[in-house]
Parts: C-alpha cells; sequence; structure tokens
C-alpha cells in the first residue's frame, strides 16, 4: 500500500504541510517496503485548479490514501473518485505522519475540511516613489521652515495557500 502525505521538503524528515493543492511535495511511502519517492507538486504555483491537478497526480503516483491537512470540496471530489482515503494530520514530521497512519491514529476525512478557495491567500506588498523638498529655519529662538513633498506608489499582491 502506498500513502501520499504533503510535505514541505522531500524525505521523511520533512514537515508535514497542510496545504494539499498547494504544497511544495509529495512524499510516497511504500508501507510493505518504506521505499520513499519525493515528488514536486506541479501544480502548486497554477493560477487555478491546483487542488484538482493535485489529486490527479497523487492519482497517478499510485497511493491510495493521503495524509494532508486540508482538502477542499473539489479536490475532495477528485481523490474520492480515484479511490484514495483521505486523512488528517497537521504539523510534525513526513515520517511521525506515517507512524500514526500505521497505528490507525489519524482520523478520516468524510468530506472537505474547508471551503472552496480557502487556500487562496490574500496579502501584497506595494512600493512607492516620492520627493519632497525641505524648508528653511531661523535660529536663536525663533524659527520659520517650509517644505513640501509629494509621491506616488503602486502596489500588487498574492498570498499562498496556508
Amino acid at each position: 500500500m502506498k500513502v501520499c502525505i504533503t510535505a514541505g521538503a522531500s524525505g521523511l524528515d520533512a514537515p508535514v504541510d497542510s496545504r494539499f493543492g498547494r504544497c511544495p511535495f509529495f512524499v510516497v511511502v511504500d508501507l510493505d517496503t518504506m521505499a520513499v519517492d519525493s515528488v514536486a507538486n506541479q501544480s502548486a504555483a497554477a493560477s487555478g485548479g491546483a487542488g484538482i491537478q493535485a489529486a490527479q497526480a497523487v492519482a497517478t503516483l499510485g497511493a491510495t490514501a493521503l495524509i494532508t491537512g486540508n482538502v477542499g470540496p473539489n479536490d475532495h471530489a477528485t481523490l474520492k473518485a480515484a479511490g484514495i482515503e483521505i486523512y488528517q494530520h497537521a504539523g510534525g514530521s513526513v515520517k511521525e505522519a506515517v507512524e500514526k497512519f500505521k497505528k490507525g491514529e489519524l482520523a478520516k476525512l468524510s468530506g472537505a475540511s474547508v471551503t472552496p478557495h480557502a487556500g487562496m491567500g490574500r496579502g501584497g506588498s506595494g512600493g512607492g516613489m516620492g520627493r519632497g523638498g525641505g524648508g528653511r529655519g531661523q535660529a536663536a529662538g525663533g524659527g520659520q521652515g517650509r517644505g513640501s513633498g509629494g509621491g506616488q506608489g503602486t502596489g500588487r499582491g498574492g498570498g499562498g495557500r496556508w
């Protein structure tokens, strides 16, 4: 039996990634031989449909079970259609998740654990340019100053799945 775990890096010591469609790696473990295969998630940077593409990739890898933090409704439906059982686990290493799976300690998901597009992050950064002029002053107890300035900037941002 092959189990696929969503991970932040490759190998058994990698941290489990709670995102399904946008996790950086899938670590596939053959429970009979304990052979490990780490595969980069090609859909992680997809502009849309990352979860469905990821589910198709997991099916292609031959996994019959998936261990992840969260799955959306489309992800869940695609995985279910492929005959893949989904187990929820967050935190720890891939090795720890596999050990808990083998002991029957992970909760099996019967439906989506998040709403559609829940992993689409919002956030951003911006940059701007501005000009300003300084002022003149007068010393010895009194002062006058003049100054002016202006600036403009634009920003764009995006976020990742949690």
